[in-house]
């Protein structure tokens, strides 16, 4: 009898440490852009000087932020972007933030198997990064995805959130240009649009544009948005366009939209601005998840404040200021 060739034991490759992967990124390198991403997602201390490094050469990219509620088909429209993008000689890079495991099924995986396949046709690089039911310190890794793509020579980067919750909205307005997707017949839905993310939106799209109800969704959000700018202080004045990402219709007008917009930030001095308000976020957001973390990690101390909360012998704010070092008086 033969032996089974899956009888030899595999050969592991040695660990390449994440100081040699510096120089492969800024190559362009695919497999050290993955290694990389890997090991942001993964929170390796180890990588945290590489990924520092790796900050220092970013700043190129047009980074793209899409959102939308669940089911208005934003993987779709992704795949149709990575197309008509790659059409004009772009090097794409897709992070797409996932709420499922990584083995769950359903639509979500169907869209996330067209964006990959779009992907591979025209080269882009796509990274979904599973929260696995919790977002958590996502939104650092995903954006520290992006820089990787950035110092790697991607642009655009597109970030895509399924959901409008709070961590998904922090997550993809780490965007120069946020477009916000919505579906026809949204009912209700378009309430809790009004309510949470109009006002971050550049550009609102509509998806499914074949459809005879699509014209009403077009025409709700054009009545919105004629009550105010989105973006007060900005000369940007927001559109809102009907799409099909299935068959490409006004795709082409989508895109140039989002270049448009790409442009009016450079020639109008707000890119600037918009910078020093991603900055803020980051920072604020990783020092917050930096702060959960450390907790999470030691108990002890935390567990103490919160039986003298309980017992009503110390209020919630006094208890988070011993917990951060500060004096009482902060808070006055």
């Amino acid at each position: 009898m033969t032996a089974l060739a899956s009888s030899r034991p595999a050969r592991r490759t040695a660990y390449v440490p994440s100081a040699a992967l510096v120089p492969e990124v800024l190559k362009g390198s695919v497999l050290a852009v993955a290694r990389m991403i890997s090991r942001a997602e993964a929170g390796y201390a180890e990588a945290a000087d590489a990924l520092a490094e790796i900050y220092r050469h970013t700043g190129k990219a047009h980074v793209l932020g899409i959102t939308g509620v669940p089911g208005a088909g934003k993987s779709t429209l992704v795949a149709a972007l990575i197309k008509a993008f790659a059409a004009d000689g772009h090097k794409v890079g897709v992070v797409a933030v996932d709420p499922s495991s990584p083995f769950s099924g359903g639509a979500i995986l169907g869209d996330r198997v067209r964006m990959s396949e779009a992907a591979q046709s025209c080269q882009a690089f796509v990274r979904s990064m599973a929260t696995r039911g919790h977002l958590g310190g996502l939104a650092r890794a995903t954006l520290q995805a992006v820089d990787v793509l950035d110092a790697a020579g991607y642009s655009p980067i597109i970030i895509e959130t399924v959901g409008v919750g709070q961590d998904e909205v922090e997550v993809v307005t780490a965007a120069h240009t946020i477009v916000v997707l919505s579906a026809p017949g949204l009912g209700d839905d378009i309430q809790a649009i009004k309510a949470g993310i109009l006002e971050i939106a550049d550009i609102h799209a509509v998806s499914k544009s074949d459809r005879p109800d699509a014209s009403a969704t077009v025409a709700a959000l054009r009545g919105m948005m004629s009550l105010g700018p989105a973006r007060p202080g900005s000369g940007w004045q927001t559109p809102v366009l009907p799409v099909s990402s299935l068959s490409g219709e006004r795709v082409e007008e989508l895109k140039d939209a989002i270049s448009r917009h790409w442009d009016h930030l450079r020639d109008s001095g707000e890119l600037h601005e918009r910078e020093r308000s991603i900055g803020r976020m980051r920072i604020l957001g990783t020092a917050r998840q930096l702060f959960q973390d450390r907790f999470k990690r030691d108990t002890g101390e935390l567990e103490a404040h919160v039986q003298a909360v309980v017992s009503r012998t110390m209020d919630p704010a006094a208890a988070a200021c011993l917990l951060l070092g500060w004096d009482n008086e902060v808070l006055a």
